[in-house]
């Protein structure tokens, strides 16, 4: 994260957010204002976590419900046949998975049990059942060599 009252230059800037230099300077490029035009180029931090802000917020694209965001596409989409499965990660959330109707991928959305109806929309869900698991026994089997 950028300190508002520090300037930073290109290599500081791409430390600072774990970008390599070469994004930096297309960020200036792309409209990142800078000190003045001598070097080292130095962006105030102030101008750097604004220029972020802005460029995060154009960059979303919140899903309505009924749809889930495909990464391969980039895009919200609704998933194929209106289908998706709830696979629960705990007792109160888990996520929605479907099939992008365009690339095919798989798509994941994060949701709580309680908000599922709402997230969900018109979609078709199930809710897939584990497989029940190799339980103790109390009793070793004939051939265990545990006696």
């Amino acid at each position: 994260m950028a300190k508002i009252h520090r300037s930073y230059t290109v290599d500081e800037a791409a430390r600072c957010f774990g970008v390599h230099r070469n994004t930096v300077r297309q960020w200036i490029k792309r409209g990142l204002p800078v000190c003045d035009d001598k070097r080292p180029t130095l962006v105030l931090g102030r101008d750097l976590a604004s220029y972020l802000q802005v460029k995060r917020t154009i960059n979303k694209r919140p899903c309505r419900p009924g749809q889930i965001y495909c990464v391969r596409c980039r895009a919200p989409r609704s998933p194929a046949g209106d289908m998706a499965d709830y696979i629960a990660s705990s007792a109160t959330s888990g996520r929605l998975v479907g099939i992008c109707p365009d690339c095919d991928a798989l798509m994941n959305r994060r949701v709580s049990l309680a908000n599922l109806l709402q997230v969900g929309g018109e979609l078709v869900i199930t809710m897939p059942q584990a497989h029940s698991r190799i339980g103790d026994t109390h009793h070793p089997f004939v051939n265990s060599d545990f006696k």
